[in-house]
């Protein structure tokens, strides 16, 4: 008898969640098992018969580039090549703090007045081509990358987001040129990840017609500010807002506004009075950047430098806002901002491009041990090697479509507005930038290692990438911040589902999976072990959205429970591990899907073939490292685990036979990976010649 017909007699409308019943049911199933397809030979050969039983795919490199190239890679190149020409104002390996400063500073000089590439225009009218020559410009010095994403999308972008014509008509060109070199001040000594919580304050003083900008405290102290050391002449200061009242308050808190205030005198560059500006001094990295810390002291600024978009203070001091209170103005004043954590997840994807290429070609180059009187053999040969680098590889195929696509979704929300757009942008955009970001940063420390002793040398570049990277998972918002903002979109979203409410796009498989994968898992489904299943998408996405629905009920369920007894932040204080499990499961859903999505619509058969792999090894890494998670609910009977981890080695192994391939698919030239030991072709003679050979 088949296991499925046993199962169909074994079962009745009760049997489902029948305890007896479901033991009887998995019995049977043990004393009837599904053949696998992995365990056709002794054990000491199936590596050998797993190796042998599929050929090298044949990779067509170029149509592979062709597949992942966005449509913006020609203003990339034009950037590449404008630094490669240019060697003096290229970074060396060894640079002050002072001089790098300078050094980012004509960099970004030369690339907007000399190459003729002025990224601001694009911020607003074409956000896609911004984040590609935001990426190709971190690739040139990291440095370089964040000063940029400074003047342009912070500065700027507050500017031409929160303002009004007014304020456009007036700084537009000068922030453009870089006349008007800005800050983005909301940061403090105090508060970081809680905005609403700054304390600097800014009073309206209507015999003046003027706002006094002031810091009470020491914690008040705007910390951290890019540009403010150095460079910085204007500041987009966030602060409470206060109206003079004629009650025994005397004062009323209208919420966080933003305001354009000057720190340094136009043509002296002189600090101005009431200014008081210090240097953030030397950090682990991005030390091409200038922090400086601001603080304020009855700084008076005209009544038109409130960026007005929000909410506006007429002459007599009346307050006025198309929004009705305080937390509704807040969410649209940050919503506006979310560009930031855009930038961050798509250009860490980038570092972790440069990263992987790095790590591969020497491993594929290096030859270390062998079969006894054999040649060495490359240690990307060593399953050890293959463990650490091609899930990696896989990761970054995954990331790079995934953060491509939040960039066209961001593109389009600041196109039509459409306020589903709008939380589904804000949403996926911290997901992204908490996974991707946190993803980079430990893959940078295991590419050093997998490197040896030559990745210790600053020249093959995994130092200042890991040190420089480091803070992308701490600005535009502190990672584990941002998770708990997706938990709680997801809480959300799972209420609304039980309300018959409209779900955001990003979320719509909860409408289907929370019944279907809610329920009892099957045995026989939990049990199929054949590689065309686990290979399967509709298994993979199911295996991943099923984690996620179990997370979600599971963590609504303890919520509600420690609420009674704990409070609303006593609870999720308490479930708070929970649910960041539950936010990366939920990210990690998305991803794959956007994978699966692009390996569909791959036009050329040799690269959706290197694309499905990827895929099929993301997919399956990812479901064996949460391994337990499916085991404790029967989701996966011990058998299926095992194929899958024996699969998962299988497809690293087909992975490596493609290494080469997949990185040179990021079509990342050598002049931009720069590490001698990355080189294309005599990358020892670089890296002997270097140290003077």
């Amino acid at each position: 008898m088949e296991p499925t017909d046993l199962n169909q007699r074994n079962r009745t409308d009760d049997d489902e969640f029948h305890p007896t019943a479901r033991r009887i049911q998995r019995l049977s199933l043990h004393l009837t098992p599904v053949p696998s397809p992995l365990d056709r030979t002794h054990p000491e050969l199936q590596a050998l018969t797993c190796a042998s039983r599929a050929a090298k795919l044949n990779v067509d490199t170029k149509s592979l580039t062709v597949c992942m190239r966005g449509k913006h890679r020609d203003v990339q190149e034009k950037v590449f090549e404008f630094f490669n020409s240019r060697p003096e104002l290229q970074t060396p390996v060894e640079i002050s703090k002072d001089d790098h400063r300078e050094l980012c500073m004509r960099q970004l000089l030369a690339l907007v007045r000399e190459a003729g590439i002025k990224p601001f225009r694009y911020v607003a009218e074409d956000p896609a081509k911004y984040f590609a020559i935001l990426e190709a410009v971190g690739s040139v010095d990291m440095s370089l990358g964040i000063k940029m994403g400074v003047q342009y999308s912070l500065w700027g972008g507050t500017v031409l987001n929160l303002g009004t014509k007014k304020h456009k008509d007036k700084y537009y060109d000068g922030i453009d040129n870089l006349e008007y070199w800005g800050c983005f001040a909301m940061t403090e000594l105090h508060h970081g990840s809680n905005v609403q919580g700054i304390q600097t304050v800014a009073t309206f003083d209507p015999i003046t017609d003027e706002f006094i900008i002031d810091t009470p405290n020491d914690g008040a102290i705007k910390w951290w500010i890019g540009n403010a050391a150095v460079h910085g002449k204007f500041a987009s200061v966030f602060a409470k807002l206060m109206l003079p009242t004629h009650d025994t308050k005397g004062v009323s808190d209208m919420g966080v506004h933003a305001f354009i205030v000057p720190v340094r005198d136009l043509k002296t560059h002189k600090t101005l009075p009431g200014i008081e500006i210090h240097d953030c001094g030397h950090k682990i990295g991005l030390n091409g950047v200038d922090n400086g810390a601001l603080r304020f002291c009855s700084v008076r600024i005209p009544r038109d430098n409130l960026l007005n978009r929000f909410g506006d203070v007429a002459r007599d001091g009346k307050y006025t806002s198309s929004l009705p209170s305080i937390n509704k103005r807040f969410a649209a004043t940050l919503g506006e901002l979310v560009g930031g954590r855009v930038g961050l997840a798509y250009s860490s994807v980038s570092v972790l491009k440069v990263a992987a290429t790095i790590a591969i070609r020497y491993s594929l180059l290096r030859q270390q041990f062998g079969p006894p009187k054999q040649p060495e053999v490359s240690i990307l040969d060593y399953q050890s090697q293959q463990h650490k680098l091609m899930p990696m590889l896989a990761s970054t195929y995954a990331f790079h479509f995934a953060t491509l696509h939040l960039v066209e979704t961001y593109s389009e929300m600041k196109k039509s507005h459409d306020e589903q757009l709008v939380g589904d942008v804000h949403a996926l955009s911290a997901g992204l930038k908490a996974y991707v970001t946190s993803y980079t940063a430990k893959s940078l420390s295991i590419c050093r290692e997998a490197c040896g002793g030559h990745g210790y040398a600053a020249v093959n570049r995994f130092g200042s990438l890991r040190n420089d990277h480091d803070i992308f998972q701490t600005f535009e918002g502190d990672n584990t911040v941002l998770l708990q903002q997706v938990a709680a979109d997801l809480l959300k979203q799972y209420k609304e589902k039980f309300r018959g409410g409209t779900l955001a796009v990003t979320w719509n498989y909860l409408r289907e999976s929370m019944n279907t994968y809610l329920s009892q898992p099957n045995p026989v489904t939990a049990r199929w072990e054949s590689e065309d299943h686990l290979r399967d998408p509709k298994f993979q996405l199911d295996a991943f959205r099923y984690r996620t629905s179990r997370l979600l009920q599971s963590v609504a369920v303890r919520l509600n429970k420690h609420s009674k007894t704990l409070g609303s932040f006593g609870a999720w204080n308490r479930c708070l591990n929970h649910l960041l499990t539950l936010a990366e499961s939920h990210i990690e859903s998305v991803i794959l899907a956007k994978l699966i999505e692009n390996v569909k619509s791959c036009p050329d058969a040799s690269s959706q073939a290197a694309l499905k792999l990827v895929c099929d090894l993301y997919a399956l890494d990812r479901i064996w490292n949460d391994i337990g998670t499916y085991r404790n609910v029967d989701y996966v009977a011990p058998n299926k685990a095992k194929a899958i981890h024996k699969l998962t080695e299988y497809l690293s192994f087909q992975v490596r036979n493609i290494a080469g391939e997949l990185v040179d698919a990021f079509d990342l030239p050598d002049y931009v990976t720069r590490a001698p030991i990355a080189m294309q072709s005599e990358a020892y003679s670089q890296y002997t010649q270097y140290v003077g050979f």
